[in-house]
């Protein structure tokens, strides 16, 4: 019964939905879909298809380039690389076997192999050039969130609160790591991100952590928000967003938390401010862009944590994390709108429409343009005019 309380109210959170006294007044409403003056009109190279992406489901999976490819899945188990330039298949693999493979962590490349992990406590590597099953081995709980690829360890966070490492090469559990996972959490784990030795990640209570790559050994656990409130929802703390390295600073943010900008070379936090996010942020230059837990907007100075701007426009349409394309910052939002801001001031430049049921993971980067993804499965290369 706790379990699918969990599940009920994660599902509830990440719909941007909150059941509590029903009255009129608690009904979240999203944002009407604002009128922009379009600056610019991007236009579409190509487009293509992975089976039937992700639904409505929560999984996440960004696309991957590398190799000289651009690798996609779908929930179901299908996965292909794709010529980036003109998105023609190169090859295919469908890892659905007895039941769907429900993937929903990934993708990672690295040492010439595709890493993706999936609801069913499994990661699995694949060949990156001819698509074949290296190894596939079962976890310490769903892998939700991208598995991290470094100095011969695949490292997940899995939703049993556990850090687990696998031999790269082998797949071979090399060692784990639990924490304490609090009785509600969010649907969701942070990605682990690692430089010099140490990795590090959130965790569901609401900690930030830091550890030995080699073996596992706890180096220190920061938190970023501590339980308030009367209710079990409202003392609810997770750090679902990934941290991002950027320099000798090592940034972080959790849900009814704080957004933290910690000196790797102390491990000591350089500042601290109140924000509340479970989604994934984006530091360009001195800048970090996040969308918080009502889907505003935010620009901070990443050298002091200075507000400079937030856009409330799209409150509650349910935004995915954001992006840097060309000079602008993106978001993709729950009706299919990709949604382009300056980003020194905040104001909304660009809107284009690409449907497919709406965009669960930010438009990628290419060398030549960047890359939408549906939850429908649908794949848009789109360069600017």
């Amino acid at each position: 019964m706790q379990k699918v309380l969990k599940q009920a109210i994660s599902m509830a959170l990440a719909a941007g939905l909150l059941v509590g006294c029903a009255s009129e007044e608690d009904t979240i409403q999203m944002a009407p879909l604002p009128a922009v003056e379009n600056q610019f009109s991007p236009v579409k190279v190509w487009s293509s298809s992975i089976g039937d992406g992700v639904g409505n489901y929560f999984s996440k999976l960004s696309p991957a380039l590398g190799y000289g490819k651009l690798y996609v899945a779908d929930r179901a188990g299908l996965v292909k690389a794709l010529d980036p330039a003109t998105g023609k298949l190169i090859w295919e693999q469908d890892l659905e076997e007895d039941i769907t493979a429900r993937l929903s962590g990934g993708i990672t490349l690295s040492y010439g192999k595709v890493f993706i992990g999936s609801e069913n406590a499994e990661v699995i590597a694949l060949d990156e050039e001819t698509g074949a099953v290296v190894w596939r081995k079962p976890v310490e709980g769903e892998v939700l969130a991208k598995p991290l690829v470094d100095e011969g360890l695949v490292i997940v966070n899995t939703s049993r609160g556990i850090l687990q490492a696998l031999d790269a090469d082998t797949g071979e559990s090399k060692w784990q790591l639990g924490s304490e996972l609090p009785n509600l959490t969010l649907r969701g784990d942070s990605s682990p991100v690692a430089i010099s030795g140490g990795v590090f990640w959130g965790q569901a209570n609401g900690r930030l952590a830091g550890a030995l790559m080699a073996n596992g050994q706890l180096l220190w656990q920061q938190p970023l928000g501590a339980p308030k409130g009367a209710t079990e929802i409202d003392r609810l703390i997770d750090v679902d967003a990934s941290p991002v390295i950027d320099g000798e600073r090592l940034y972080a943010v959790g849900y009814n938390g704080n957004l933290v900008s910690i000196d790797l070379r102390s491990g000591q936090a350089a500042w601290k401010r109140s924000y509340s996010s479970a989604t994934d942020f984006a530091v360009a230059g001195n800048l970090l862009f996040l969308v918080n837990d009502k889907d505003h907007v935010v620009a901070v100075d990443n050298r002091s944590g200075t507000e400079l701007w937030v856009n409330s426009q799209l409150e509650h349409r349910l935004l995915s994390a954001p992006a840097v394309i060309d000079g602008y910052l993106v978001v993709g939002d729950t009706e299919g709108y990709v949604h382009w801001f300056d980003p020194y001031t905040g104001d909304l430049v660009a809107q284009q429409d690409v449907g497919g049921d709406g965009i669960a993971v930010p438009p990628m980067k290419l060398d030549d343009g960047y890359l939408v993804v549906t939850r429908d499965g649908s794949i848009n290369k789109m360069q600017m005019p």
